[in-house]
């Protein structure tokens, strides 16, 4: 299937670039500004669809709205006909299409350039009125709010915000991607030229200042928010791809004494906090129970031996594990535990608590294993 994209150097067009690229069954065909009129005659010849994303947003006069958009839509629609081609068009048009301004009427009359091409050769044709589209690649300080804001932040650089209260509809891009892809391969069945995007995001300027700033922070607290799911994970996926890639690291604490290393990795909000601890050959950690508390350790390196031990019932269990095969031990409430290092090199424990680590509630009680 060969795929023409155009305007593959915005923003949306390079996520569709990399997104379509990994797909082997696609050859893709990438139109910009530096496409000449013959590549574009032989795109539009051999292409198959069109994912149409070119277009003018802020131009340096009203006119170019018409010609960034409504023209370079027309020259689209011509080629294809001139070709006596019905070629499938997905369109990225804008929720500023019902507005009566100029970028609003560039883009509706593209629209209707689409719709006129679709009733004429009986084209399948999807528009899509995308709320402001976020993620990786889009240019700070343009036309998006969530790339400027990004990338200000990560920076330390201020961020207006005129109005706090303003709620943003906002679309992922990946997102984006998903559904253009489900078009092209026909895992939707659409009956209309304006299929509804369905996976909006609603958020006011401030609450999305706030989480920006509450992921910056992250490096010196080690305490992250939830963002393995929706709309937190896309935001924290786009901040992050805004960072310098000079600062693509960061130092946390360490903490040393003579029974090795101990480092806080990562804390989290509802799913407790990542660690790891060292120990040198002979060296024994732990002795100790807790309450509530759960760990999972698992050896990245070296030979350990753990024991427990009931604080009641004075039941003992012992085993030893290898870094050369990979197993979780957990710890038990009520269970006193300590672990030793029985190997010749230092011993590597990443470590899983199901809480974050308090030093006022440490829910960590001294205790000896008496065999």
């Amino acid at each position: 299937m060969n795929i023409l994209i155009t305007g593959s150097e915005g923003f949306i067009g390079k996520n569709l670039h990399i997104y379509f690229s990994e797909k082997k069954e696609i050859k893709l065909f990438l139109a910009n500004r530096k496409t000449t009129p013959e590549e574009f005659e032989f795109y539009i010849r051999e292409a198959d669809w069109i994912i149409h994303v070119a277009g003018t947003n802020r131009p340096l006069s009203e006119e170019d709205f018409i010609e960034g958009n409504a023209n370079t839509t027309k020259k689209i629609v011509e080629a294809l006909v001139l070709c006596n081609k019905a070629t499938p068009i997905i369109y990225s048009s804008s929720i500023q299409a019902e507005l009566n301004n100029p970028y609003g009427k560039s883009k509706r009359d593209a629209e209707l350039l689409l719709l006129d091409y679709s009733k004429k050769t009986n084209a399948s044709v999807y528009i899509y009125r995308l709320p402001n589209v976020f993620g990786k690649f889009a240019k700070p300080n343009y036309n998006s709010v969530v790339a400027t804001f990004c990338y200000n932040i990560s920076r330390s650089l201020p961020v207006e915000i005129h109005d706090p209260s303003k709620i943003l509809s906002l679309a992922f891009i990946e997102d984006v991607c998903i559904e253009f892809d489900n078009i092209v391969h026909n895992r939707v069945k659409v009956e209309t030229a304006y299929p509804k995007f369905e996976f909006e995001y609603s958020i006011s300027l401030q609450k999305l200042a706030d989480k920006l700033y509450q992921y910056k922070e992250v490096r010196s607290t080690l305490s992250i928010p939830e963002v393995g799911n929706s709309f937190e994970r896309a935001l924290y996926s786009t901040f992050i791809s805004y960072l310098p890639i000079e600062e693509c690291q960061y130092s946390i604490p360490e903490y040393r004494d003579p029974r090795g290393r101990f480092v806080e990795m990562l804390k989290t909000e509802s799913s407790g906090q990542f660690s790891f601890f060292t120990a040198p050959p002979g060296i024994t950690r732990g002795r100790h129970y807790h309450n509530t508390k759960t760990e999972k350790f698992l050896i990245i390196q070296g030979r350990a031996l753990f024991r427990f031990q009931h604080y009641f019932t004075k039941e003992y269990h012992e085993i030893t594990v290898d870094g050369s095969n990979p197993k979780i031990v957990d710890t038990i409430p009520g269970w006193t535990h300590d672990i030793t290092n029985v190997g010749e090199n230092e011993l590597i424990v990443m470590l899983w608590a199901n809480e974050v680590f308090d030093r006022n509630l440490p829910d960590t009680f001294s205790a000896e294993i008496s065999k």
